[in-house]
């Protein structure tokens, strides 16, 4: 059996769509929200299945990475996100590269020499990686008005994998990856699918336009802090709102947070771009809490907390 693992946001939603347009096969989808960030653990396999994982922090799933190689899976693992220490295992191959610079379809792009470059570039944009993913579109000899386009979509596919639970988002990850897989092109995909592509992009700009109006609960020259209300709309949009106050304010760290269904804080941290690092140490430090250098979570922040998250915030971005 081929199992796919992969993070439900842009970046893994991307790179799975390369990885299966190049390598074709019928598959079982384990996937999520964005915040599903230990999606190994749901895996059962048997001898011999073969089983991808995309864009998931191999150091929070190890314990079941180790039951999976032990019963004699095969993995093949790519990711930018902390890696702890990885094991060597003749049933692994691992890409691993945690630079704030790249991000998981960046990497499945080298691996499979540029072929469905368009797809990395539409992950890199949505994961704010602007710069890399220009760099990556050089040789696709693309329009400034076709790398708009694939910057929205990847800021839409990513804003869709942002939500407390998939009740929140306009399409579950494993819908729309297959919505988008059998494209070789972003462009065709946003031509033959125009319905989804503007329910996407009308989601995003309306709930873009309510976090905008949300003054910060705490800012310096340093930081700033948002605190959005407990509404699906906020849950939605807390990730991508981050992306965009890091562009508008590039020499500050921003910290949106959000109200969980059990009542404490979803948090996402955004490095300054000027300065991007930081993020994963400061959010790994919390019980629920990882991520990647520039950009990283917490998944469940007590109410309590708030004034010790706001402290360790501003000591690593002072």
């Amino acid at each position: 059996m081929q199992i796919d693992v992969f993070n439900g946001d842009a970046d893994g939603i991307c790179a799975l769509v390369q990885l299966r347009l190049a390598r074709p096969a019928e598959t079982k989808l384990v996937t999520g929200i964005k915040r599903d960030i230990q999606l190994l653990e749901a895996v059962s396999v048997e001898k011999d299945d073969q089983v991808t994982v995309l864009d998931i922090s191999l150091e929070k799933n190890r314990t079941a990475l180790d039951r999976i190689l032990a019963q004699g899976a095969h993995v093949f693992y790519v990711d930018h996100h902390q890696s702890g220490e990885i094991p060597e295992h003749p049933h692994l191959k691992a890409i691993i590269n945690t630079d704030a610079n790249v991000c998981t379809s960046l990497l499945v792009d080298q691996h499979l020499e540029g072929k469905y470059r368009a797809w990395a570039v539409t992950a890199a944009f949505g994961d704010n990686l602007i710069t890399s993913a220009k760099q990556a579109a050089e040789t696709l000899g693309l329009s400034e008005a076709q790398l708009r386009q694939l910057n929205d979509l990847g800021v839409c596919i990513n804003y869709n994998g942002y939500g407390g639970s998939l009740n929140d988002l306009h399409f579950a990850p494993d819908a729309l990856f297959r919505e988008l897989s059998p494209y070789a092109s972003p462009f065709d995909f946003m031509t033959d699918n125009a319905a989804i592509y503007q329910q996407l992009l009308a989601g995003y700009s309306d709930d873009m336009a309510h976090a905008l109006r949300i003054k910060p609960e705490h800012q310096t020259d340093t930081i700033g802090v948002y605190i959005l209300p407990d509404e699906a709309w906020a849950r939605r949009i807390n990730g991508v709102f981050g992306n965009e106050l890091a562009n508008q304010t590039p020499n500050r760290a921003h910290a949106v947070l959000s109200f969980t269904e059990k009542g404490d804080y979803q948090i996402s941290v955004r490095a300054p771009l000027t300065n991007k690092t930081g993020a994963d140490e400061l959010c790994s430090a919390f019980p629920t809490g990882g991520g990647r250098k520039s950009a990283a979570g917490i998944n469940h922040l007590p109410l309590d907390q708030l004034s010790t998250f706001v402290t360790a915030f501003a000591e690593k971005y002072r």
